[in-house]
């Protein structure tokens, strides 16, 4: 199933996406798309559905976030060999942790809004990892029973916050519109092998990366069975899985950084397309 959620900013519609790409609604099957939807029985309870029975939306002008309830947004540092060597850094022997601020989440194709100051904006395409089931201490043979499903994250970054301001990544990491997700949630029976993914990114039409889940050096499992040793991972909560190549940062001969009136379109192969337009730092686009 591709879950989504559709309306105006706190006025959402939970939704499925049917296997013809029409949007229809599950208002009057669930309340939302919360913990309780995205658990084992949730999912199962609506596997049981004939969709075609389902009211077709007729305004789907705005995608939201595809759930509501992430307590943890949690992200892999240099998780890519290529992309690690790009940022002329080792290989890491263990995943490397960062948390992204949950205010930094917005829908799909909601403004990118930059922060004040910022002249090293940056984009980095990820697949997103959504809990189902509370994960502590789980093994990497039973960590994927704990998955609900996958989505696209741009883990949208400012260089100078994260990486000249002293401290931890987080400052450049969190910045409000910085954790766009979407456009649906892909159901993890529908994504048989999270490491055979194609992952794009295009700025203002160019393709600046195109990677695959195959060169991430911890995979799925591995990562939920890591991070479940170190903090509870919760329904709702989400693992960014780290980024290939083709940050701009790293481009060469000079790194390149995102402009207002630049537009992002992310994709994963399987799971959909975000677009935003970027924008100067202003309070009313969030």
């Amino acid at each position: 199933m591709k879950l989504l959620r559709v309306g105006a900013k706190g006025q959402e519609c939970p939704a499925l996406l049917d296997s013809q790409g029409v949007v229809r609604s599950l208002a009057n099957i669930v309340r939302d798309i919360d913990a309780s939807v995205l658990s084992q029985e949730g999912l199962a309870s609506l596997r049981k559905i004939n969709v075609a029975d389902l009211p077709v939306v007729a305004d789907v002008s705005r995608i939201g976030t595809p759930w509501v309830g992430c307590g943890k947004f949690i992200c892999i540092g240099l998780n890519y060999a290529d992309h690690a060597r790009e940022a002329g850094m080792p290989i890491p022997t263990e995943p490397i942790l960062f948390t992204k601020a949950i205010s930094a989440i917005t829908g799909p194709n909601d403004p990118l809004v930059m922060p004040q100051g910022s002249v090293k904006t940056d984009w980095e395409v990820e697949l997103g990892v959504v809990i189902g089931t509370r994960a502590r201490y789980v093994s990497q043979a039973q960590a994927l029973e704990h998955v609900a499903g996958y989505c696209v994250v741009n883990d949208v970054s400012e260089r100078e916050y994260q990486l000249e301001r002293g401290g931890t990544w987080d400052k450049g990491k969190g910045c409000d519109t910085f954790g766009p997700i979407g456009p649906w949630l892909v159901t993890a029976d529908e994504v048989p092998d999270p490491r055979k993914l194609t992952l794009q990114l295009a700025v203002n039409g160019v393709l600046l990366q195109n990677g695959s889940t195959e060169t991430m050096v911890f995979g799925v499992a591995e990562l939920v069975s890591y991070v479940s040793r170190f903090m509870t991972l919760e329904p709702g909560d989400i693992i960014s899985t780290g980024t290939p190549p083709g940050v701009g940062m790293g481009l060469k001969p000079l790194p390149q950084f995102l402009k207002a009136g630049d537009e992002v379109r992310v994709s994963i192969e399987g799971l959909g397309e975000q677009c935003q337009r970027v924008y100067a730092w202003d309070a009313a686009l969030l």
